[in-house]
């Protein structure tokens, strides 16, 4: 059995994370600056600069949100506008194939939930490093008895 990580753990997209909150937070400073600096402006042109700065922003943000949380009692799935919580049990497979964008888990529900904390992007070896961890914790605690993981 290979070396689990401890829990809980988070895997995200840092490199993609750092970008896209870099450039909005750059963006909406840039832009507010040149609203404020270009004569001739009224205040509601200037306000409607600042307001879509901040939507730009905004959107950018919400794409660095993703990320996966495993802790003793299972997984939490967060995604741009979603999350979802998972029972350990619920996880049957880690799927990250070559062109996938993300991780995607197959459930017992027989559904598939996109787990948008783990993409190959800008870092793919980690994120192949992430995908296996996470995988080998599934297959560890959904299989495990349950008085194992009490502690």
């Amino acid at each position: 059995m290979p070396d689990l990580p401890s829990l809980p753990v988070t895997f995200r997209p840092g490199r993609t994370r750092a970008v896209l909150l870099t450039v909005g937070l750059a963006t909406f400073v840039s832009i507010t600056t040149i609203a404020m600096l270009l004569e001739g402006l009224s205040a509601g042109e200037r306000l409607s600069f600042v307001f879509t700065a901040g939507l730009f922003a905004g959107v950018l943000f919400l794409l660095a949100r993703p990320k996966v949380v495993a802790d003793e009692s299972g997984v939490t799935v967060v995604n741009i506008t979603s999350h979802r919580r998972l029972a350990w049990a619920e996880i049957i497979q880690v799927n990250l194939r070559p062109g996938d964008p993300w991780v995607f888990l197959n459930l017992s529900d027989g559904t598939s939930l996109p787990a948008l904390g783990i993409q190959p992007g800008i870092a793919k070896q980690r994120a192949i490093q992430d995908a296996r961890a996470l995988r080998d914790l599934a297959e560890a605690r959904s299989t495990a008895e349950p008085e194992r993981h009490q502690g």
